[in-house]
């Protein structure tokens, strides 16, 4: 199993507990303003990445979805609308994150579509050949083996199930780039530490952001792992791409 750098960077570096862990504990802590900060750092610019994203599977027509990482259910919720499948179920390591995410799927009368619950992306708890198509937004950066993590998306995806990763990446383009590197890495943090009193969930976004393997990278590892007619689409000049892949 390939070890990269990015399985390394975690939000505490003070503490003992494995990335995965951490990861966990961070989401547990941010949860209760998650959703607001994602809509208030990016100008409400995420919300279009996902439907962009989601619209990758709209000649497939999937009728059984898995979201991993699926936190507050932001992409089940939304795949349901764009996509009307018959089931969406969503995975994540947070419970707090998974408990705002229920009450949504609650209060949009969608609990017959949508099942948020525990698990782990490295170790998915369905049988082989579950899926139609696997969705991961904001999530694979979080991978503790990030390998793994892909390995086990292609072993619950059906033959030609399809995988689609929404994930940062980093812009190339000169000024740009200086621009984005002083938002994610100063100004986001700042914000963040007065609107959720936690720098360092955003402190870690940067890093985690600049230590990824994106690009062509990233479509390489999506070969290696067994994956095919693999792609990569950049979106808002660079900031965020699409990975698509299937079994």
């Amino acid at each position: 199993m390939t070890k990269f750098d990015h399985d390394s960077i975690v939000p505490y570096k003070e503490s003992e507990l494995t990335k995965k862990q951490q990861v966990a504990e961070m989401f547990n802590r941010i949860a209760f303003r998650y959703d607001f900060m994602n809509r208030f750092l990016s100008a409400g610019i995420d919300t279009g990445w996902r439907k962009k994203a989601l619209k990758q599977l709209a000649e497939e027509k999937p009728k059984i979805v898995l979201d991993v990482a699926t936190g507050t259910g932001d992409i089940a919720i939304m795949a349901y609308e764009l996509l009307k499948p018959d089931s969406i179920i969503g995975i994540d390591i947070s419970e707090k994150m998974l408990e705002i995410g229920k009450e949504k799927v609650l209060k949009l009368g969608l609990e017959q579509h949508i099942q948020l619950q525990s698990g782990d992306s490295e170790a998915i708890n369905f049988p082989t050949g579950s899926f139609d198509a696997v969705t991961v937004a904001f999530g694979v950066r979080n991978f503790e083996h990030l390998e793994q993590g892909l390995e086990e998306i292609k072993r619950v995806l059906k033959p030609g199930g399809k995988l689609v990763i929404l994930e940062f990446s980093k812009p190339k383009i000169t000024g740009i780039a200086q621009l984005y590197n002083w938002y994610v890495g100063i100004v986001a943090p700042q914000m963040a530490s007065l609107v959720s009193n936690n720098r360092k969930a955003y402190q870690y976004l940067n890093k985690s952001v600049q230590g990824f393997p994106e690009g062509k990278a990233f479509v390489d590892i999506l070969n290696n792992v067994g994956f095919r007619n693999t792609s990569c689409k950049k979106l808002s000049l660079g900031i965020c791409s699409i990975y698509c892949g299937v079994k």
